[in-house]
């Protein structure tokens, strides 16, 4: 099937999205099952707790018993109230990872507490449409409190005044109506994280669905649970019979690819190049993170950097940071990636 398609639907009752372009799964997004753990964009009125000795860190007690971990947490004491805002998800067993730099974001726009000022996205460049865009911006933000700013997207491109300026002004009123609740006395939740159909209807913007479907049996009208089963299955096919299998273990994700048959330089060469093109995409649907370490398919040691240029160009279309942190003496490729997912199988276990 050509195109890109967004498909909403159900899993037991919990809301999903998938995009497909070109036959292919590009992205999955699942609601989480509603246990009060905390999710990445969450914010909470948070308490300060114990510093962190060595770390320039702060332990901040959330809701239920949950604890969150602030970096660069200097002049905060004891007790102190604090907005934060969940970052990414915790390695198990440690405290969930927030900040203070909070973010209300929008397909639109991203309204910034304590940032004041307009800001546009560089690859809006005809100014005629930039000029618009800051009116619009100065007009919707008239009302805002004083320091917060707002930076424009690039789906604002083209996009009417009102469909801008209405979801600008939500999540302006709604960033006003959480920084009011900031001098409360307990920990507690503010403002909840975004659903998977949000999540969908604000991300999946570069370019715009060509279609959405939406409605109870969507998924199977156009095989997302095949395609679901695929990224549940650890091992990728590859082309002229390569595999790159995909294994989390508690310390890290281990990748190891492949070459069939043919065990020339030239056949590794070429597997590799297809895993590390691919390799983004499979974690971002698998929702893995944390230390990746891949074990590539025999080549020769001067085609590293053409291997690694592949990598970087996959990882500036994905949607989650990731560092390519560079080759082991052993001749591993490592990168850390953020945990801002559930992992897969996790959802769909609980689904």
């Amino acid at each position: 099937m050509k195109g890109r398609i967004a498909v909403i639907d159900r899993i037991n009752g919990r809301a999903a999205a998938a995009l497909i372009v070109d036959g292919q799964l590009e992205d999955i997004l699942i609601d989480p099952i509603d246990d009060d753990a905390p999710v990445p964009g969450a914010i909470y009125r948070a308490i300060a707790d114990r510093p962190v000795k060595g770390q320039n860190g702060v332990m901040v007690n959330l809701t239920d018993g949950h604890n969150g971990y602030l970096r660069q947490a200097k002049g905060i004491s004891p007790g102190q109230r604090l907005l934060v805002q969940v970052t990414s998800r915790p390695d198990e067993g440690k405290a969930v990872p927030v900040t203070t730099r909070l973010l209300f974001k929008g397909r639109y726009g991203i309204v910034t507490p304590d940032a004041a000022g307009f800001n546009l996205a560089r690859s809006i460049r005809d100014e005629d449409e930039r000029a618009r865009l800051l009116d619009l911006a100065q007009e919707v933000m008239r009302d805002a409190p004083d320091g917060i700013g707002l930076i424009l997207r690039s789906a604002c491109a083209g996009a009417s005044q009102d469909d801008i300026t209405d979801e600008i002004a939500i999540l302006r009123d709604t960033c006003a109506g959480v920084l009011a609740e900031a001098e409360g006395s307990a920990a507690e939740l503010l403002f909840d994280a975004p659903s998977a159909e949000y999540l969908a209807w604000r991300d999946w913007t570069d370019p715009l669905p060509d279609q959405v479907f939406e409605n109870e049996g969507s998924f199977a009208d156009h095989g997302v649970w095949e395609l679901l089963d695929q990224a549940l299955s650890p091992e990728v096919d590859l082309t002229g019979g390569a595999t790159m299998i995909i294994e989390p273990t508690r310390a890290l994700v281990a990748v190891d690819i492949n070459t069939g048959a043919d065990f020339s330089f030239a056949a590794g060469l070429k597997a590799n190049l297809a895993a590390a093109r691919d390799l983004p995409r499979q974690l971002r649907l698998r929702g893995l993170a944390g230390q990746i370490v891949v074990d590539f398919a025999p080549m020769g040691k001067k085609e590293r950097r053409t291997v690694e240029q592949a990598m970087n160009r996959a990882l500036r279309q994905d949607t989650v940071e990731t560092n390519l942190v560079g080759w082991t003496p052993l001749g591993h490729m490592e990168l850390q990636r953020k945990r801002d997912r559930i992992p897969l199988t996790q959802l769909v276990a609980s689904a």
